[in-house]
């Protein structure tokens, strides 16, 4: 079978390319979206219906979660006028069977709540099952992965001082009415190592200023908000519930490093770069030969191809998410229950390409290269295919590596 590279974009993981179900429920006009505000400023979308995220997340769900999921560090922290409790404040061994330390106490957290502490439940895209499929699918809407915190507030309470987060946020807010204070940054698109801590006198100072946006968000409502805007947010009348979706954006200071590191894996290859420098050398300017270097990492530079340079990128995005769900048991029986006839489709989520004839994706590595190249194109494409078109052996592999599920 004669394989050729695709041209690197994924194969489909969920609806229609161009759809983008999560971010148009978020914003509204996706295309305009795109063009006025994404990465540019903030934006306040009020909602006519209170229960509009009763689907991704309630006061009811949270209490589920606190008192019997089994929720351990770091699902958790609990704050209180800007500091964070330690984790003993919260936690506690589960008792006989289950003696893990750090798992939540419903009761600790019943006290420390009742005394004005925000309740923080982390990583919901890892363990709220609406949460993971939505945050999923707004990652492939935007491109850039996406995490979740659910943020519980005590009434007339704030959790944080005015600060800065350094990846975009989408606020949903879920219950309650808080107040939101977002001024200007002082520090604009922050890089992850560029925390607002870092700035906190220029923060301070900023917050004094007038506002950009000043308003409440009432349950249903939506904020997003680029890296750097500065805010901070306070309860009103009664228990708040929001729900933030970090947006770890690829920038391009992140290709800036793709491409220094792929220069000096070719620079390791130059004799002349691998010299060494003088006996004796003090590190002087003249004993560095930063002309020569300088000059044969942009020769580096310059023998790049962007496709050699995406294509790094690409694979390091496969580590940023995770595929859709599966259980391990129901994969074992599909496997061992296979046909001629079973019908299977691409497991959503898996970002998959197919490249000199081996499927690539964020679960396994498959070679295909006694699968017909139409059923492979199709499955890649999204499209549902039978087992006789693949043939039973790639599909099992395929099916046991957790890259297809039942069609």
């Amino acid at each position: 079978m004669d394989h050729q590279p695709d041209d690197g974009r994924p194969g489909s993981s969920g609806p229609a390319v161009g759809a983008h179900a999560a971010l148009s429920r978020l914003v509204g006009d996706v295309d305009d979206f795109a063009a006025s505000t994404w990465a540019r400023g903030p934006l306040l979308r009020p909602s006519a219906d209170p229960g509009g995220f009763d689907d991704l997340l309630t006061a009811g769900a949270v209490d589920e979660l606190l008192s019997e999921r089994g929720l351990r560090t770091p699902f958790l922290r609990v704050a209180k006028a800007g500091s964070t409790h330690p984790t003993n404040a919260f936690t506690s061994p589960g008792g006989v069977g289950a003696g893990i330390a750090d798992q939540v106490s419903d009761d600790k957290l019943t006290a420390l709540f009742a005394g004005g502490s925000t309740i923080v439940l982390q990583a919901l895209h890892r363990v709220w099952p609406p949460i993971i499929e939505f945050c999923q699918q707004l990652a492939a809407d935007l491109g850039h992965p996406v995490q979740a915190n659910a943020y519980v507030t005590p009434p007339q309470n704030q959790g944080f001082d005015d600060h800065y987060d350094v990846h975009d946020v989408f606020v949903l807010q879920i219950a309650g009415r808080k107040r939101w204070s977002i001024h200007a940054p002082v520090l604009p698109s922050p890089l992850r190592d560029q925390p607002w801590t870092d700035h906190r006198d220029d923060v301070r100072r900023a917050a004094e200023a007038e506002p950009v946006i000043d308003a409440v968000l009432e349950p249903g409502d939506t904020l997003y908000l680029p890296r750097g805007y500065l805010h901070s947010a306070t309860a009103l009348g009664g228990v708040t519930i929001h729900l933030t979706l970090g947006v770890h954006s690829w920038t391009r200071y992140a290709v800036a490093e793709e491409l220094a590191a792929l220069a000096l894996r070719r620079l390791a290859d130059r004799e002349e770069a691998r010299a060494s420098l003088p006996l004796g050398t003090g590190l002087a300017p003249d004993d560095i030969d930063a002309d020569l270097v300088a000059k044969l990492l942009r020769d580096a530079l310059d023998s790049l191809d962007p496709g050699e340079v995406a294509g790094s990128l690409r694979a390091r995005r496969r580590g940023t998410q995770r595929a859709a769900p599966i259980g391990p048991l129901a994969q074992h029986d599909f496997a061992a229950s296979l046909s001629d006839e079973t019908v299977v489709r691409l497991r959503e989520h898996v970002d998959a390409t197919l490249v000199d004839a081996t499927i690539t994706s964020r679960v396994a590595s498959i070679a295909v290269e006694h699968a017909p190249a139409d059923a492979v194109r199709r499955l890649l494409a999204g499209e549902p295919v039978v087992v006789a078109d693949l043939g039973q052996d790639v599909a099992r592999r395929m099916i046991e590596a957790g890259l297809v599920v039942r069609g």
